[in-house]
């Protein structure tokens, strides 16, 4: 798994999500069956069988049959509710031999995101838009429907579950959740990110992204930052933070957000055998 050196500034932002952003409670749990405490992991469970999730701030030391038994534990778990689950690793996690501790337990790695953080009054600034499109905050149904559009153009695959999402996180009890469109004339969505506002803490999450092909490198996505990063400091945060693709991520740092760690997801499915039970 890559990793990569830090400045003194990427050390501090990365201590500061680590201690407020990972192994959050969330603020709404109506989305999950279950949010429980396993020894180091926080272990969420979302709601209509869909899947789990396993995060954690630093895994307080285990190694060996005790880190063994506590990521089999969590394999037997899911197995027997007969869901997948996503064990969230980060390349600076300890002990250094645990991808493979994973991997021997039957878990998948999929494809590294690069963690994201930048000072949300610095990326303020207004780009400008490209002839033809407008900057709006989204709040209706109808809206949203657009913006799922526009996601299935991109990505040439379904995302019926995304109006929902978004009409929830909006309106919903949990963080508060501000979606942006880049839009033209028509009513065309060419781009859409939503932030969500993490609070009791410094950070304000930048999710979405996606853009129309023929609208790429022209400012749309860089406008959608700026409007979020001007949301972010009224709110009264200081940091805004990314779990960006690779595309994604010298746009960001370009933007002037620094990158402070490298992510993997390892996901189990209950339909692929383990390995074994650990490398001990």
């Amino acid at each position: 798994m890559s990793t990569f050196d830090l400045s003194p500034v990427a050390l501090e932002y990365r201590a500061a999500y680590d201690r407020q952003l990972r192994a959050r409670v969330p603020a709404d749990l109506s989305r999950y069956e279950s949010v429980e405490r396993d020894g180091p992991l926080l272990r969420k469970t979302y709601r209509h069988g869909e899947a789990g999730f396993l995060d954690y701030r630093d895994l307080g030391g285990l190694d060996g049959p005790e880190l063994d038994a506590l990521i089999t534990r969590q394999r037997d778990h899911y197995a027997a509710l007969g869901m997948p689950v996503e064990w969230k690793l980060h390349a600076h996690d300890l002990p250094a031999g645990l991808p493979d501790r994973l991997v021997a337990a039957g878990y998948v790695p999929e494809e590294p995101e690069t963690v994201l953080v930048g000072e949300a009054a610095a990326l303020t600034g207004a780009p400008v838009l490209p002839e033809g499109l407008t900057l709006r905050e989204v709040t209706s149904r109808a809206d949203f429907e657009r913006i799922r559009v526009m996601e299935e153009t991109v990505w040439g695959v379904p995302h019926d579950w995304l109006p929902g999402m978004l009409e929830s996180e909006v309106s919903g009890p949990g963080d508060p959740c501000a979606v942006v469109v880049a839009e033209t004339a028509d009513g065309t969505v060419v781009c859409a990110g939503w932030a969500r506002f993490h609070e009791g803490t410094d950070f304000v999450s930048l999710w979405g992204g996606s853009t129309l092909p023929r609208w790429r490198g022209r400012g749309a996505y860089r406008a959608t930052v700026a409007h979020r990063a001007r949301l972010a400091v009224a709110a009264g945060h200081r940091f805004v933070q990314v779990d960006a693709s690779p595309d994604s991520a010298p746009i960001l740092a370009r933007l002037g957000l620094v990158p402070v760690a490298v992510t993997v997801p390892y996901v189990w499915q209950p339909d692929v055998p383990p390995a074994g039970d650990g490398v001990s």
